[in-house]
């Protein structure tokens, strides 16, 4: 196979179920034949700080290669992985079909698989997971719950730095008392029969960040939608599990995505398509979950039914036509690609769609956040964070745009704090939580 070839990466199923997969001598003996290759390329030194702590820790060593690199110190590399797929999808030349079949975040997943099995993920992090729980609980207490969470709290945010490791200074979701499913029916926007679009029908999986975190998002899909002729239900039968994925626990992630197909297939077998309002979910839905259970063929069904909102309105405006209505934007809007949309491997969607707004300037940002899901908030890692976020931030400070927006809403609100810090007093953008709320506004739609 020849090095970096045009073609598509693949994957294989991640064989989880498999004794060898957890096996400790196997698992380092695959950490040490990749890592021997990732150290004679070293493309990737540049993205997340896994590869700068793999680098170090072989040009530290006693014989500056791979072989006086004690084991313990793969950990360090392990945890500093995002699951971001950069690397597999933009960066990588031996990625699959190339014989080396190097698939560094599934590896970095098999390493988290292990760990979890030992019993080495703490019990906050467990805790932190719960997102489904986490957010049933919250939303009865929002306004209390958005105290203690808010990093300017000064009594709160030290002990939940000192208890569950995340870094006082870091922003985190706020909850709403209204979730998006809980407002479904009585919110329902009118259906413009007249669009080019209508008679499509289509599931909006919720996301547990869509439903108690920010529903507004979700809000602004279906009414965009709903102009655009496509009748919409608002379902969210469990979490996609990406905070099980993060953490190794594979197993709880399968239980998701089998919950998760039985409620929306009859959906699928209605003529309804799927829209994931995350890309992160989406990624789980499309991807993840048919590695995972690739014997399962309503996962398969419901990977292959899925698409990112961008995406889906991407489709509607190539096949039938976008409806009228959208106006300019003033001021200029910079998109920053979230990881997890790129790793989706569809094209830069999100910067597509604000392009179908008339007049407006849209300019785009393509380097990481650095907030990496969990994994930036921790206390250990939050400073780094910002640290790999810097070169997005002060780009997005340079193309002087009104509006700053990225898919991830949690890279968003990254971007933002590094960017307020680095900014001139003033020169602070707005930035909204999902491109999905500027394309709302161009159509003069208040959610």
């Amino acid at each position: 196979m020849t090095e970096g070839g045009l073609g598509a990466p693949t994957r294989h199923p991640i064989a989880w179920r498999e004794p060898d997969y957890y096996d400790p001598a196997l698992l380092d003996a695959e950490l040490r034949r990749v890592f021997d290759i990732c150290h004679g390329c070293r493309r990737c030194f540049n993205l997340c700080d896994s590869f700068p702590r793999l680098f170090d820790l072989i040009d530290e060593s006693e014989s500056g290669e791979l072989d006086s690199v004690d084991s313990a110190g793969f950990t360090a590399v392990v945890d500093a992985c995002t699951l971001c797929d950069m690397c597999f999808m933009t960066k990588c030349p031996y990625v699959p079909p190339h014989e080396f079949d190097l698939d560094f975040p599934h590896l970095m997943l098999r390493a988290r698989a292990l760990q979890q099995r030992r019993g080495a993920v703490g019990f906050a992090a467990r805790q932190m997971t719960q997102t489904d729980r986490n957010g049933k609980l919250a939303r009865f207490a929002a306004p209390l719950a958005n105290w203690a969470l808010d990093e300017k709290n000064q009594l709160t945010r030290p002990l939940m730095e000192k208890a569950a490791g995340v870094h006082r200074d870091a922003a985190l979701p706020k909850f709403h008392r209204r979730t998006l499913t809980g407002d479904a029916d009585r919110e329902a926007p009118p259906l413009n029969r007249d669009a080019p679009a209508f008679g499509r029908k289509a599931v909006l999986y919720a996301t547990c960040y869509g439903n108690y975190n920010n529903p507004e998002i979700g809000r602004a899909a279906r009414a965009v939608l709903a102009r655009n002729g496509v009748e919409t239900k608002i379902l969210h039968p469990t979490c996609c599990g990406m905070p099980q994925f993060e953490q190794g626990d594979i197993g709880a992630v399968a239980g998701k995505a089998r919950i998760a197909a039985d409620a929306l297939l009859p959906w699928i077998d209605k003529g309804y398509d799927i829209i994931a309002l995350m890309p992160s979910c989406a990624l789980m839905l499309k991807f993840e979950w048919p590695l995972i259970l690739p014997e399962d063929p309503a996962v398969a069904r419901l990977g292959q039914a899925t698409s990112d909102i961008a995406q889906y309105i991407v489709d509607i405006a190539r096949n039938e036509g976008i409806a009228d209505g959208l106006s300019p934007l003033d001021g200029g809007v910079t998109v920053h690609l979230a990881c997890h949309a790129r790793a989706q491997n569809m094209g830069a969607k999100a910067v597509q769609m604000m392009r179908l707004i008339p007049g407006s300037d849209i300019k785009i940002i393509e380097r990481c956040s650095g907030h990496g899901g969990s994994w930036g908030v921790m206390k250990d890692n939050f400073e780094t964070a910002l640290k790999i976020g810097r070169p997005a931030m002060r780009q997005a400070i340079k193309n002087a745009s009104k509006y700053v927006v990225s898919e991830c809403p949690l890279a968003g609100m990254h971007l933002a704090q590094g960017i307020e810090g680095l900014a001139d007093s003033g020169a602070t953008p707005q930035i909204p939580s999902h491109p999905i709320l500027l394309f709302a506004r161009a159509y003069g739609i208040a959610v």
